[in-house]
């Protein structure tokens, strides 16, 4: 029973060891073990709570883009709360780190500015929405899916697999089409040139009926057939249709059937679909020589 006092008396000696002594702090071992702890549990905690309300969340079919918003804003917002505690257990005022925070205002000033502008701009993303995760975008020459906004860059998925991240400043600052904004809805054509000679209004007729009879192409608008231009070889002419398309596959897949259809129909019909060719008119006699 001694031995136990003993260890115990001398283990509060030790937690009481001061550390840091002055006129505004006091600092010993037992708070900073204590801040420690509280930085850990309360780290878990937000980390568990993020995942328990994330999958509540997901199980409620909330969209992906405010599922991230909101466990971005509650982790957050929790380890702001387990930052005040650790602050607290260890006795320090928010005034003690007033010249603290002038010295990282300096630092972000000259080294940090992009960063910073990177982060801010990815919380505009999310709260803004004019990007949203899951839409189907096109950046200079690269179209891909968003996949995720986070901190600094948004991940963006190519259309031939590869995953790019852009900085978040970037989506901002640069023209970024959208094709998913509002809607999914987007207009396509396809062009093709029949013999001189060919029934055109007959031409017309069967690229609308082939427009039409494709399930994916919706019937308002209504899909349309242009007479557009006499060309060198062919009677040119542009079928255009409005379809449901999330991505330029899909509406590459529409534009194929439809060719397709095209080529099986206007053979039945006996319509040439034209190939480029010259006749050549030879002035005097030809005179072809057997060696």
């Amino acid at each position: 029973m001694d031995s136990v006092e003993s260890f115990m008396g001398q283990a509060g000696e030790v937690l009481g060891l001061t550390l840091i002594d002055s006129a505004t702090v006091t600092l010993t071992l037992e708070q900073v073990l204590l801040a420690l702890v509280a930085l850990i549990v309360g780290l878990l905690v937000a980390r568990i709570v993020e995942r328990v309300v994330g999958g509540r969340m997901r199980r409620a079919e909330v969209g992906p883009d405010m599922l991230q918003l909101v466990r971005r804003l509650l982790f957050y917002g929790l380890m702001v709360m387990v930052v005040l505690a650790v602050l607290a257990i260890l006795g320090i005022p928010l005034t003690a780190f007033a010249f603290v925070s002038g010295a990282i205002a300096i630092g972000v000033g000259f080294g940090a500015q992009n960063i910073i502008n990177n982060f801010i701009s990815g919380w505009i993303l999310m709260g803004e929405r004019p990007i949203r995760i899951g839409d189907y975008i096109e950046l200079d020459d690269v179209r891909g899916r968003v996949e995720a906004i986070n901190n600094r860059s948004t991940r963006i998925r190519r259309t031939d697999g590869v995953h790019l991240l852009v900085p978040n400043s970037s989506l901002l600052e640069t023209t970024v089409v959208n094709w998913t904004l509002v809607d999914d809805l987007s207009r396509s054509n396809v062009q093709l040139g029949v013999a001189y000679g060919s029934p055109v209004r007959k031409v017309k007729e069967l690229l609308l009926e082939i427009c039409r009879e494709h399930p994916a192409v919706i019937a308002e608008p209504e899909p349309e057939v242009f007479f557009q231009d006499f060309g060198d070889s062919a009677l040119v002419f542009g079928a255009y249709f409005w379809l449901h398309a999330s991505s330029e596959g899909g509406r590459r897949r529409v534009c194929s059937d439809i060719r397709f259809a095209i080529d099986e129909v206007f053979a039945e019909h006996g319509i040439v679909i034209a190939f480029p060719q010259r006749d050549i008119h030879i002035d005097g006699s030809l005179v072809l020589r057997r060696d």
